[in-house]
């Protein structure tokens, strides 16, 4: 059964609007300079994030076909070898080994520690440091993660993804728009425009605008299949723009509400050395900042815990999708049964995962870097970048000029035509090269670990960096 064209929106906008707009949006924005990162992602959302996304689901609505089977057909080369980029598809259970981890973090923080909140950042660290030496209560939050997201995909497209995000994506707008209303009555709601709003534009460097780029590439989804598969359930004269444009904004507009909430309660109850460290923003800091605002915190943080879940979920469940949907197409077996299949396996890797973060496992660690960040490196680094950038380039050179006139005619004028193929054939690919020989050179080029600090001296820190995040 196919998505209704609302479905289809709600779908991709669930696949896109996952942890990554909630905690890695406002870090990215501490990191870099604030109002000069968040006007590059804006510009580059626009210009060439939905030209990206409108290239992937065209690949899926032209032939109603997995990932690997749609870009086969639409191959007009002799040697037809372009279907290989669909396995790409690979990606999603590979992100999942790790991603579903850290939902089962957010799983365990809302149940465990929202009631019991720390009081400073020293405690706050040891919370989150035993959490993941504690194997058992990982592979339990793993587990329910995993469990809920088989349970939804085997539904299918129409039972399962687009009933769930139909209830997901209104309760996660309700919830996050609920808090930056409690945040606009605190004193530091304005310090927190200025930060996100103001402009300074020395602070824009090519470490700012590669960091931009890949904001947009990583929060639409793309790389992975997810947009190919799911295009393929919509209607043949969908208006791929028009659904662009609604899987886009509102991904901004979430960006936009967790940058403005989080970093007013960071500016309100004290300064937050992790702002900007990726998994300290939400586990270690947000929880002693939740902890000062008494008894009214353990409520904000079972809602924020809750949205960051059901973001997290409406993810896991399109990473799983086109593989299930492969496999369904590839083998002629019962979608169900896919489902828990690719999902047992994908647990009994997250499970050595979770073994790899634990001390007592040092022979699950290579060049220094443990299994879980491994995963996480090459998922993001090399599959996504890399399906990407092949995906936009297949578009825009293996496919004939006048087919894909023909096939966008619907909603894009000469003028827009002519802008969106200059965009997928030199602006993206342009800028996936670029995000794709950063990392690697970052790679190559490790950065010296700050974690050699002394936790006391980090405390006594905190005040500095925040005030260097903030400029």
């Amino acid at each position: 059964m196919n998505f209704s064209k609302i479905g289809f929106i709600m779908a991709t906008l669930g696949s896109s609007i996952g942890l990554g707009h909630i905690w890695r949006f406002p870090t990215m924005a501490g990191q870099n300079g604030g109002g000069a990162f968040i006007l590059l992602f804006l510009v580059i959302s626009v210009v060439i994030g939905v030209s990206m996304l409108i290239s992937e689901m065209l690949v899926g609505n032209r032939t109603r076909k997995n990932a690997q089977d749609a870009f086969y057909e639409l191959d007009e080369s002799s040697h037809k070898r372009w279907h290989w980029v669909g396995l790409t598809i690979v990606g999603g259970p590979i992100i999942l080994t790790f991603y579903c981890i850290v939902l089962g973090w957010v799983v365990y923080y809302l149940g465990a520690i929202s009631f019991h909140l720390p009081t400073n950042m020293s405690d706050s660290k040891i919370l989150f440091e035993n959490l993941t030496q504690n194997i058992t209560a990982q592979v339990i939050s793993f587990a329910i993660v995993m469990i809920l997201t088989a349970y939804f995909v085997a539904k299918g497209v129409k039972s399962g993804i687009e009933k769930l995000n139909f209830v997901l994506m209104p309760l996660l707008f309700i919830i996050f728009f609920g808090l930056l209303i409690y945040a606009m009555t605190l004193p530091s709601f304005d310090k927190s425009v200025n930060f996100m709003f103001a402009i300074d534009f020395s602070k824009i460097t090519s470490k700012v605008l590669i960091e931009a780029m890949g904001q947009v590439f990583f929060s639409l989804s793309l790389g992975i299949g997810i947009i190919v598969t799911y295009a393929a359930f919509t209607e043949k004269k969908q208006n791929l723009f028009s659904a662009a444009m609604w899987v886009l904004i509102p991904g901004i507009i979430i960006s936009i509400v967790a940058g403005l909430m989080i970093f007013t309660f960071v500016f309100e109850y004290g300064t937050a050395k992790d702002v900007g460290e990726g998994t300290g923003l939400v586990f270690k800091t947000l929880p002693v900042l939740f902890g000062k605002m008494g008894s009214i915190g353990s409520v904000i943080c079972v809602l924020f815990m809750i949205g960051l879940g059901f973001a997290g979920l409406s993810s896991t469940i399109s990473l799983l999708e086109p593989a299930v949907k492969w496999l369904e197409d590839k083998t002629g077996k019962n979608r169900v049964m896919l489902s828990w299949g690719v999902s047992l396996v994908i647990f009994l890797v997250g499970f050595v995962l979770i073994l790899s973060l634990n001390e007592g496992y040092k022979e699950l660690t290579i060049a220094g870097k443990n299994l879980f960040k491994w995963m996480d490196w090459l998922s993001a680094n090399i599959i996504m970048t890399l399906g990407g950038l092949l995906a936009t380039i297949f578009v825009g050179y293996a496919i004939k000029t006048e087919h894909l006139r023909e096939w966008t005619s619907h909603y894009f004028t000469p003028i827009m035509f002519k802008f969106w193929l200059f965009a997928i054939r030199v602006l993206a690919p342009l800028m996936v090269g670029a995000i794709f020989i950063y990392n690697i050179y970052d790679l190559l080029n490790p950065k010296p670990a700050e974690h050699t600090k002394a936790p006391q001296q980090q405390e006594q820190n905190v005040h500095n960096k925040d005030q260097t995040d903030q400029h």
